[in-house]
């Protein structure tokens, strides 16, 4: 049996929920990136739209998940040695929490870096051996 749970009888309260995660990538082609160098575009900016898209369409992919309003998401992006980390806040006034929307988005935002740099992470057999996607986790969760 599946069900949504009824939270009608919650109050309303503002809601904060940051996830993050992390793509390993190859130093070649963290250097494409930062010197806007991939024939797709802008990738960091891509996978922020897809981020916040993503955010907001949570209920459609997560089938249990509630519709809530959201009424802010940030994006944020580091470089680092091995591969690019993804921060998502999503903040709401609502009846439910938002760590899953946030959540989706960092996956979204990582799977979108993933499409958009394939190319220079495949081997020549095709295969992805170095490129991963890792440690998608809830930072952090505030009601009230």
């Amino acid at each position: 049996m599946v069900k949504m749970v009824d939270i009608s009888a919650k109050p309303r309260v503002p809601r904060t929920a940051q996830a993050s995660g992390f793509i390993r990538l190859k130093s070649e082609t963290l250097q494409k990136i930062k010197a806007g160098k991939v024939p797709k575009g802008d990738v960091l900016a891509v996978a922020q739209t897809a981020a916040i898209l993503a955010v907001k369409r949570t209920p459609e992919l997560v089938p249990l998940t509630h519709p809530i309003a959201i009424t802010g998401t940030d994006v944020d992006f580091k470089l680092e040695k091995e591969g690019v980390r993804v921060s998502v806040e999503v903040k709401s006034t609502g009846q439910t929490g938002v760590e899953m929307e946030a959540l989706v988005g960092v996956a979204s935002a990582l799977l979108t870096v993933w499409d958009m740099v394939k190319g220079f992470e495949k081997d020549e057999a095709g295969q992805y051996p170095t490129t991963s996607i890792e440690d998608i986790r809830v930072l952090k969760k505030v009601k009230g």
